[in-house]
């Protein structure tokens, strides 16, 4: 029994090829041109890769992410038409790794650098390796002029990844915060200005994050009124006494610089100006604390 070329050709068309939309697939490169490019993929006929679906970034050249004759993975985005040509993508492979790589990022508490783009009014947009990222105005360290950014690179850090919504949305504050912390130590004594005040405590800005001076830790007699004692832009030196990596909480204290009992209420000046004398026995003790 002979199986002449015709046979094998009725053969092939008889072939169930199944691409199923979704799934991974590798092939060959065959030919491109200003299009997209045809590729191998085993089925009756080459697939096609259009020039959109070729890589996150913008492109003018397939020749910048492919070459012919090479074989890569591709995303199946439409089973075989009539023709038998099955659509393929990169992109969306790619898209699929990139919000694999951000979701550790986060989880990591990591920092990245992008590039701004764009601004709405809301904040300014962001590139992250091709994919659109939005930085809320009140996650900006100078959101006084937005078009000003527009070019400029930051360090962010992830506050949320959402691939469902297609939404990235990044924080140039966490990020200062994040890199601050590192930097702090448990009985550091630190210079910076109360920005709010609250019946439990002072919120103190220094180096570009805040820490709380807790009522309790203001002195070591009873405070009564918060609002009495300090006032907003008030500049003050206290100690750092607790720092909570996970939160990124800063716990403050001016009571461990006082000679006595409520020298902060009678006398914060004095405890002020001295600070830097008085802090270098706080310090030991609180090295001895941590031993």
């Amino acid at each position: 029994m002979t199986f002449s070329a015709e046979d094998f050709a009725k053969a092939l068309e008889q072939h169930d090829y199944h691409f199923q939309t979704g799934s991974v697939v590798q092939g060959m490169v065959i030919a491109m041109d200003s299009d997209g490019a045809y590729v191998d993929i085993g089925g009756k006929a080459a697939a096609f890769l259009p020039l959109r679906e070729a890589s996150l970034k913008r492109l003018s050249h397939l020749e910048d992410v492919l070459t012919a004759g090479d074989s890569y993975d591709f995303l199946v985005i439409r089973d075989q038409d009539a023709d038998g040509q099955v659509l393929l993508s990169l992109r969306q492979l790619q898209l699929q790794a990139l919000w694999e790589k951000l979701a550790t990022w986060q989880a990591d508490n990591a920092t990245l650098e992008v590039k701004v783009t764009g601004t709405n009014k809301g904040g300014v947009l962001a590139d992250v390796e091709g994919l659109r990222a939005f930085i809320p105005r009140s996650h900006l360290l100078a959101a006084d002029d937005l078009e000003a950014l527009v070019g400029q690179t930051l360090r962010v850090s992830l506050l949320e990844v959402s691939p469902e919504r297609n939404k990235l949305v990044l924080s140039q504050r966490q990020a200062a915060r994040s890199q601050a912390m590192a930097t702090l130590e448990i009985g550091q004594l630190v210079e910076g200005t109360i920005t709010g005040l609250k019946p439990f405590g002072a919120f103190v800005e220094f180096d570009g994050v805040t820490g709380l001076l807790h009522i309790n830790q203001i002195s070591k007699s009873y405070v009564d009124s918060i609002a009495h004692l300090f006032q907003i832009g008030q500049s003050i030196k206290t100690v750092i006494v607790d720092l909570d990596d996970v939160r990124q909480r800063i716990s403050l204290s001016t009571k461990v610089l006082e000679k006595y009992p409520g020298e902060m209420l009678k006398d914060m000046p004095t405890v002020m100006a001295t600070a830097e004398d008085r802090h270098q026995n706080v310090a030991e003790l609180l090295a001895e604390r941590e031993a």
